[in-house]
């Protein structure tokens, strides 16, 4: 938001310079992004002074020049001079050598140097209005007063103030600032001192000549409407400081009647609207919605169609203007303009935001009308247009008042205690202190005693409707800096066997970085249409956004493929093909048969998810390309598994039959799904364009936690004795899982042998039908030296009990 800092101070009378009021307003919430410094004329006028003629002589070798001679006072100079209206005894502007000017519409400033003209030297340059930008003219150089003093600054002469252009990253929550009385309240708060509007006392209706009458059909999306006509005025330019004004902040002007409403908007925050009056047929203001379908061309020409929950201020036959978003192209003010009605409203907000949505529209109305305006301005904001109306486009109030208020917005009551204050503060802040400050943010207190406050806050203080709200107020005034660090830190150590959720994201997360995965974090919320034909993951369990903020981001997301889908478009587009990305996020989902609210229909889970494409192992002059697969990401959850002291061979992995996947597994442990991997389907990557195949992983953090918070780590020395290692080829049923061989052997030798891993399984022609072949490695170790003769029985009731199992050893 832009703010004007000599506009500011119509508000509040201050000496601050705009550097510290910049300074002020940041620390009290209202972060100021920057400063610009903003001059009336290009230039600044810089290096132009007055000057007296001393002397004027016609040119010798030209007719149309003459050549003079101007004293500044403190110096004299020859000036080679060509305007007609040149003579001696007159006050000039005096460019000097070195000043630059910027002349009217010229996109470029020239640099005034010592030249000769004709032969003739001139030191300078007697200048006219359009050469220094400070009007039109072009028919002799600028005349001063005669009691204009010699050696004055141009700018001082014409009263050229600087101004600076503050600009203001205003939250949503704080719509109440979004003015410059806004900006000018709070930092009265802060200066302990009191921001004023204009006076508007001398308002009255002088006759109802020109009644209208106002009818709201629908009092929830328009709480308040007000409204009044004015006849006899006069469509032309705005005064010359109203057009700086609204330079100053980057709206053009357009004629005074628009321009006023705009100032008003941007003095106090309330947006108005003015109708040609003419153009309102029955002489009734309608506030409807209409028709589904309904069309509408709006003021930027675009035909749009209405949706029945568009608020809509009509006439007595059709609309006119999107209430509180965008006027009508046939409704406004035109330059034959001679009577009209001027709107003054406190919209819904939702209403008005759903509509501003849902037609792609935002303007500096439906910026404060959709994030609560002060249902309390708009009388002051119509006594205001009205007057600046009658001044500078002449005219009268013709009719009365109309103000359709049947629910008034009450203010917003509770209780406040100085003990709550001072603890969520960190500091004990004298009462009389919360007092005033509280009195500088106009929240009036009902109540008082020793221990409390009850206070009542007016209604254009949206954001403030709670105690704690009201404490946040009193510290970002009373100011965070002046809140001491404490000298004591206070803590309490507590020590805890688990791991907490986030301890667990932090290791998977440095350890997936560790092996060269790049994280990526993305937005929970996404396309609903990524759904639309899934089954795994149906349309029908979307959350979905009410008020989304656009088509691409209206639902929470089920899954963190799309998400990892993206990203892999993104960098396929950019020639970076080979990744390893991984993801921890929230997905979401809806359960219609919970719909009860007592049943809590929403919930959320916590996932992992791991995508790897291109080449696993670029191509180097000493290793072959190797592109990733299946087997990339099975190496990765393996990695996880033993960080966490986790045995991976303890779970069993199923097909699964998925619509996100070409070939797809489930991996599931202690009877509990854990998660799901495989190449992702080919219909699924074709929706973004990504030609390589592409592994995916997803994992449930909550489940793997409780996995990790069961292992019971234990400290033992380390031995000092060589491990032996023995590898078994097995021919088995296929109907035999590796869990049932390794709880087999473990029966058989329970002190000795210390792990056993399956590193190869084949399943081919050259094996009897029925039959798979294991491949399996055991590690035997003992507090000493084994001798051959106890690792051959070791490993030979090992063999015994495999074959009970329906194991042959293969030669």
């Amino acid at each position: 938001m832009t703010i004007s800092y000599n506009w500011l101070k119509d508000y509040i009378k201050t000496d601050l310079r705009a550097e510290e009021v910049a300074k002020i307003l940041t620390s009290i919430g209202l972060e100021v992004e920057g400063t610009e410094k903003a001059e009336a004329v290009r230039g600044g006028l810089e290096g132009l002074v007055v000057a007296e003629v001393l002397t004027c002589e016609k040119h010798p070798d030209a007719d149309k020049l003459h050549v003079t001679t101007v004293s500044t006072g403190a110096e004299t100079f020859q000036v080679v001079c060509g305007a007609p209206n040149v003579a001696a005894g007159q006050k000039v502007v005096l460019a000097t050598v070195g000043a630059t000017l910027y002349p009217v519409g010229a996109a470029e400033g020239f640099k005034i140097k010592k030249s000769k003209i004709r032969g003739v030297e001139s030191l300078g340059m007697l200048c006219a209005e359009d050469e220094i930008g400070i009007g039109a003219s072009h028919d002799g150089i600028i005349v001063l007063p005669a009691d204009v003093p010699v050696g004055a600054k141009a700018a001082d002469v014409f009263d050229l103030q600087e101004d600076y252009i503050l600009e203001i990253g205003l939250t949503p929550n704080r719509v109440d600032a979004s003015s410059h009385y806004g900006v000018a309240r709070d930092l009265a708060a802060f200066l302990r001192t009191k921001a004023e509007l204009a006076d508007v006392s001398g308002f009255k209706a002088e006759c109802n000549d020109t009644p209208i009458t106002v009818r709201v059909e629908n009092p929830e999306a328009a709480p308040r409407y007000m409204g009044v006509t004015m006849t006899g005025i006069e469509i032309k330019p705005s005064p010359e400081w109203l057009q700086n004004r609204l330079r100053a902040i980057g709206i053009n002007p357009k004629n005074n009647v628009v321009d006023i409403t705009n100032f008003v908007l941007h003095e106090c925050g309330q947006p108005l609207h003015a109708f040609d009056l003419d153009r309102v047929e029955g002489g009734e203001i309608v506030v409807r919605t209409c028709g589904e379908g309904t069309k509408f061309l709006t003021l930027d020409g675009v035909e749009r169609r209405l949706s029945q929950e568009d608020l809509m201020i009509c006439n007595a036959r059709e609309p006119m203007c999107i209430a509180g978003v965008f006027g009508g192209m046939d409704s406004g003010v035109s330059e034959t303009t001679t009577r009209i009605f001027i709107e003054s409203a406190y919209f819904n907000p939702v209403w008005v935001r759903k509509t501003a949505k849902r037609h792609g529209l935002s303007t500096d109305s439906s910026f404060r009308f959709e994030r609560g305006t002060d249902p309390n301005m708009p009388p002051y904001a119509m006594m205001r247009c009205v007057e600046l109306i009658r001044e500078y486009a002449g005219g009268k109030v013709s009719s009365y008042v109309v103000d359709s208020y049947p629910v008034p917005v009450t203010n917003f009551e509770f209780e406040v205690t100085y003990k709550n204050i001072n603890s969520l503060i960190g500091k004990n802040i004298d009462p009389a202190n919360v007092k005033e400050i509280l009195q500088g943010l106009e929240i009036s207190i009902l109540e008082e005693s020793e221990e409390s406050l009850k206070v009542s806050v007016p209604p254009y203080r949206v954001d403030v409707q709670r105690e704690v709200d009201v404490i946040e107020e009193i510290l970002r005034i009373y100011g965070f800096n002046n809140v001491e660090n404490p000298h004591i830190i206070k803590n309490v150590i507590t020590t805890g066997n688990q791991p907490t959720t986030e301890r667990l994201v932090d290791s998977l997360s440095a350890l997936l970085a560790s092996v060269g995965c790049t994280e990526i974090m993305s937005n929970s919320l996404t396309k609903s249409t990524y759904y639309d034909a899934l089954t795994s993951y149906p349309a029908e369990k979307l959350v979905r956004i009410v008020n989304p903020l656009s088509v691409d981001l209206n639902a929470m997301r089920q899954t963190l493929l799309f998400n990892a889908l993206e990203a892999v478009e993104l960098n396929a587009n950019r020639k970076n093909s080979d990744l390893k990305l991984f993801e921890v996020g929230n997905c979401y989902s809806f359960n219609s048969e919970k719909a009860d609210h007592t049943l809590r229909p929403y919930s959320q889970e916590k996932r992992l998810a791991i995508t790897v494409t291109g080449l696993a192992v670029r191509q180097s002059w000493q290793t072959k390309a190797v592109p990733t697969n299946f087997y990339t990401l099975k190496a990765l959850i393996e990695k996880i598994f033993d960080r966490f002291g986790l045995d991976f061979n303890e779970g069993v992995m199923e097909s699964v039959d998925s619509d996100l996947y070409g070939e797809g597994v489930s991996y599931s442990i202690r009877g509990s799904k854990l998660f799901e991997m495989g190449s992702v389907a080919k219909k699924i990557r074709n929706q973004f364009g990504v030609k390589s195949n592409v592994y995916f992983l997803e994992l449930n953090i909550e489940k793997l936690q409780k996995l990790v918070n069961s292992v019971k780590i234990q400290a033992q020395e380390l031995n000092k004795f060589q491990p032996v290692s023995r590898d078994l080829a097995l021919l088995v049923d296929k109907a035999i899982s590796f869990s049932e061989l390794r709880a087999a052997a473990q029966k058989a030798e329970k002190k000795l042998l210390k792990s056993i891993t399956l590193f190869d399984v084949y399943e081919g022609d050259k094996l009897p039908e029925g039959k798979k072949s294991y491949a399996l490695n055991f590690i035997i170790e003992d507090s000493k030296t084994l001798t051959d003769t106890e690792i051959e029985r070791v490993m030979g009731n090992i063999t015994v009990a495999l074959e009970k199992v329906g194991a042959s050893v293969r030669s």
